[in-house]
């Protein structure tokens, strides 16, 4: 599908829908990063898209969810923030119950599902008015979910829960540790780190009752906010490379997250320095309690 309708126009990320007692449609401005526009929309969800002009057309994967709002990240990084409501369809395909094409409802859209979404315009916002994915994709984003935060508003809790994990690393013997790294404010996967994340699943493979642990970081550059969503980007862009090019079982992935710009590994103050700390730490665990049975 074309990221691109065939009307042109800016990317509005939705800050907010909420319902106003007139249902009258305006927008806020608000301070966002260049090429990015961010708005404030009131107004309940109409039951009928028709009539309604045409929006882009947006391929990537579901990175957060709340409530009717839906973000989808594209391959470069773009985020893209889709009201879902009850006109919206949603289908998969992929012969679940020997069908070719399932309707599915709202609650299917999960974090990290990979998505093609039609869009129309209403007023300075998106709604979709169709969802196609694919079963097997839900599927693996059904088994992620039950170890993974949803929405925005969890993601601070599953930063946390990831830094009590690592404050408990001393219960795994690390066989391995593989880095691959980012391009500055990117989330797109080089070709040489796509062939490192295939080799390091062959190594967790030969590995006896081995686990993933998938941890996201960036530079110093930019605000805290924008680093964290950065890195919980590339470490869910890691995931999914692993479970879906590289066959990695879901079951066996610790829950991933980002730690924005934690743990340097280099120093910040030069361009080497920050080369080296933009990147995602896939870490290769064995219990204690199992090593070596």
């Amino acid at each position: 599908m074309n990221p691109n309708s065939r009307r042109p126009r800016g990317r509005f990320l939705l800050a907010m829908l909420a319902v106003s007692a007139s249902g009258a449609v305006h927008a806020q401005p608000h301070d966002a990063p260049e090429g990015e526009y961010v708005t404030t929309v009131y107004g309940s969800l109409p039951a009928d898209l028709a009539g309604l002009p045409e929006g882009p057309e947006i391929e990537g994967v579901i990175s957060a969810r709340d409530g009717d709002r839906v973000q989808v990240t594209a391959e470069d990084g773009t985020r893209t923030v889709v009201a879902v409501g009850q006109a919206t369809e949603i289908r998969a395909r992929g012969g679940f119950l020997g069908l070719d094409r399932d309707s599915l409802g709202p609650d299917a859209l999960l974090n990290g599902l990979p998505v093609s979404v039609e869009t129309v315009e209403w007023g300075e916002g998106l709604i979709a008015s169709k969802v196609a994915l694919k079963q097997k994709d839900l599927r693996i984003a059904s088994m992620i979910r039950s170890g993974t935060a949803q929405g925005f508003a969890e993601q601070a809790a599953a930063t946390e829960a990831l830094r009590g994990r690592m404050g408990d690393i001393d219960k795994y013997n690390i066989k391995g540790t593989t880095n691959v790294h980012f391009d500055v404010g990117k989330a797109r996967l080089s070709e040489r780190a796509k062939a490192d994340l295939c080799a390091t699943a062959a190594q967790a493979e030969a590995t006896d009752n081995a686990l993933m642990l998938v941890v996201g970081y960036t530079d110093s550059t930019g605000s805290q906010e924008f680093n964290q969503q950065l890195s919980e980007r590339r470490a869910s862009r890691v995931v999914n490379h692993l479970q879906q090019a590289c066959g990695w079982a879901p079951y066996r992935m610790l829950t991933p997250t980002g730690m924005a710009e934690a743990d340097p590994l280099a120093d910040n103050s030069t361009p080497e320095g920050k080369a080296q700390n933009r990147r995602v730490a896939v870490n290769i665990l064995v219990s204690k309690s199992v090593d070596g049975l």
